[in-house]
């Protein structure tokens, strides 16, 4: 007998014992024909009652009959016959989430990780639901969790990291499968958290830093290397245009008196391959005249505000 019947019959029973006594005294006063009337109204208000249930929009009523199951009822109202007809449970038909976990399991390559997940399931076969197993929400969560170490058996950690949403993928076919038998579905299955050791992953990071400096390292030999192979390429030029190699070579100078100042440390062959000595003098004389003329401005400002 369900909760609602037993509900149902203590309520008749209290308003029975309530106005028994004013019935009693009642019936004193009225003819056989009028009692029985009374009576018989009386009861088929009850047997209403008793008979009532009612169920929500997302839910469906498994009834049996004398232990026999006769079908769903709902939703909204349905009637029952009382004492013969009980609700064995409503079942929820909405999308539930079922929280599993895995605690140092181990991978493929041996290596025990912590892993959350969660599963969206929902049931779209009441029946088989509620007769082919005994507790369906026991049941999920059992074999979610199963199926989850086995799916962590048959990876390494490294594909564990990186493939997530395809070992998702194959756990939440696994779970379908094995599920369906039983009118229910799993409609999706994430990966919340892989938790490592942590000396393993203080290791993890170390690779990972030495991997990118390696990266680093290749990238400058690239750059030196393309470098060489541009210089070979200009010294081929070069070599038989030296009127080309004057040009750059004074252009050179020309940047460094530019940009750091008028003192070079140039080798006397260059100078004398390039005719570079008059052009420094000329630069260092056109320097130190710049900077008289700035120190007579200074000094006629000086006067005139004087």
């Amino acid at each position: 007998m369900d909760t609602m019947t037993k509900k149902h019959i203590a309520l008749v029973i209290l308003l029975l014992v309530k106005i028994a006594s004013p019935l009693a005294f009642y019936f004193t006063l009225l003819n056989t024909e009028q009692a029985i009337t009374i009576f018989s109204c009386a009861f088929i208000i009850s047997f209403l009652i008793l008979s009532i249930r009612i169920s929500d929009q997302w839910e469906k009523a498994v009834v049996l009959r004398l232990g026999k199951y006769v079908g769903l009822k709902g939703p909204g109202i349905f009637f029952l016959i009382p004492f013969v007809d009980r609700v064995d449970q409503f079942v929820d038909q909405r999308i539930r989430v079922t929280d599993i976990s895995a605690d140092q399991t181990l991978s493929k390559d041996t290596v025990p990780v912590n892993v959350d997940a969660v599963i969206y399931w929902t049931v779209w076969d009441v029946e088989k639901a509620a007769l082919e197993v005994e507790s369906y929400r026991e049941a999920i969560a059992y074999i979610a969790q199963t199926a989850l170490r086995d799916t962590i058996g048959t990876h390494e950690l490294s594909d564990l990291l990186q493939n997530r949403e395809k070992i998702a993928q194959d756990l939440q076919e696994n779970l379908d499968k094995n599920t369906n038998p039983w009118g229910i579905t799993v409609q999706t299955v994430g990966i919340k958290d892989i938790i490592i050791p942590p000396g393993l992953s203080d290791a993890m990071s170390k690779q990972a830093q030495a991997e990118r400096e390696r990266q680093a390292r290749v990238t400058l030999s690239t750059a030196e290397l393309e470098i060489a192979e541009k210089f070979e390429e200009a010294s081929l030029r070069y070599k038989n245009n030296p009127v080309a190699l004057q040009l750059r070579g004074m252009n050179m100078l020309f940047e460094g008196l530019k940009e750091r100042g008028s003192l070079i440390i140039v080798p006397s062959s260059a100078l004398d391959s390039m005719n570079l000595g008059a052009i420094g003098g000329v630069a260092g004389l056109a320097q130190h005249a710049q900077e008289n003329n700035e120190q007579n401005s200074k000094t006629e400002s000086n006067t005139s505000a004087g």
